[in-house]
């Protein structure tokens, strides 16, 4: 089937806004510019990941519009993604949530029409929810004729697609690009990056902001996690330890905390993820020597995160009174 990414919905994804963020640190000797991703169709940078998969999938055969079913294992963006686009090109969807999932994604999802099942128990080992889901993937996969998963935790087109992500960037700034913080959970947008950067030999340093208690580093503890999106519960098959030159991690206060910076000092509604690389910035900033161009990915917008990040009850009742955090401009 051939595929035209010029015409309809497709043609929205990619080439978004790269806007340079004035406020956030007004005493930082550097410049900080954003990559907005909420500005895919989508919402989320997840948009670009979905469509690599699914159109490599179309032209190969693999997947027949009208016939083939694709299953895969998302609470959040990627799960949004794939429903648009599964709906565009013919497809049926399965997606395979969490208890965790929102009722607002799950409402997205079957605005697509794509049945939602939801695995409503934790992996007893490791207490977490990504074993499970993946674990239910593969027995759908298996019992439903015609299926395919995409597997976004494995598959390599899944970070080929941010190879893209971070040309705009470089081509944006023509080349003065010093740092690139990007925050991790499926590892494709990180290892997409790094590949462009390493492959035209550019001095661009990359940070990886991972969350507390994820697993994708060594060195850490699993931990409960409350923000979806960031960080991850099981290492992804695209995990390469090559591909950051340091990692922080960053807890969900420090999230929000970053989040409503944003909101803030740049009037910019972000994602958990977003506020993460801010909180990671403002962590290194006296490594950064003056005159420094840094660059934040941000995966998607804060309109998903109204009943938790931006919430005053909910971040009251999940840490305490901390409200004094982002007074007065953070």
């Amino acid at each position: 089937m051939p595929i035209s990414t010029s015409n309809g919905i497709l043609a929205t994804i990619g080439q978004t806004p790269l806007v340079q963020l004035d406020r956030l640190f007004p005493e930082f000797p550097s410049r900080v510019f954003a990559k907005l991703e909420r500005f895919n169709p989508g919402g989320s940078i997840k948009d670009r990941s979905a469509l690599s998969m699914l159109s490599a999938a179309i032209r190969s055969g693999e997947l027949e519009p009208g016939r083939s079913t694709v299953v895969e294992s998302s609470s959040g963006n990627l799960a949004v993604g794939m429903a648009q686009l599964c709906r565009y090109f013919g497809l049926r969807f399965i997606c395979v949530v969490d208890a965790k999932t929102t009722e607002q994604n799950i409402a997205i999802l079957k605005a697509f029409q794509a049945k939602v099942e939801v695995v409503d128990a934790p992996d007893p080992e490791t207490g977490e929810y990504l074993p499970r889901r993946i674990q239910r993937v593969r027995e759908l996969v298996e019992s439903i004729p015609h299926a395919f998963n995409p597997d976004q935790y494995g598959n390599p087109l899944n970070s080929y697609a941010h190879y893209e992500t971070m040309r705009e960037i470089v081509e944006a700034l023509d080349g003065e690009v010093d740092h690139l913080f990007c925050s991790v959970s499926s590892c494709g947008t990180l290892i997409g990056c790094a590949d462009y950067v390493g492959g035209h030999g550019l001095p661009i340093t990359i940070t990886a902001v991972d969350a507390v208690g994820s697993m994708i580093f060594d060195g850490q503890r699993r931990g409960p996690r409350l923000l979806p999106g960031h960080g991850a519960a099981v290492r992804p098959g695209l995990y390469r330890e090559d591909a950051a030159d340091r990692v922080v991690h960053v807890s969900d206060l420090d999230c929000v905390v970053g989040c409503r910076k944003l909101s803030s000092r740049e009037a910019i509604l972000a994602g958990g993820s977003s506020g993460a690389t801010v909180a990671a910035l403002h962590a290194l900033q006296a490594e950064i020597p003056p005159g420094s161009t840094c660059v934040l990915v941000f995966p998607d917008g804060g309109d998903r995160y109204l009943n938790t990040i931006y919430s005053d009850a909910w971040v009251r009742s999940t840490f305490g009174e901390v409200s004094h955090l982002w007074k007065d401009g953070v």
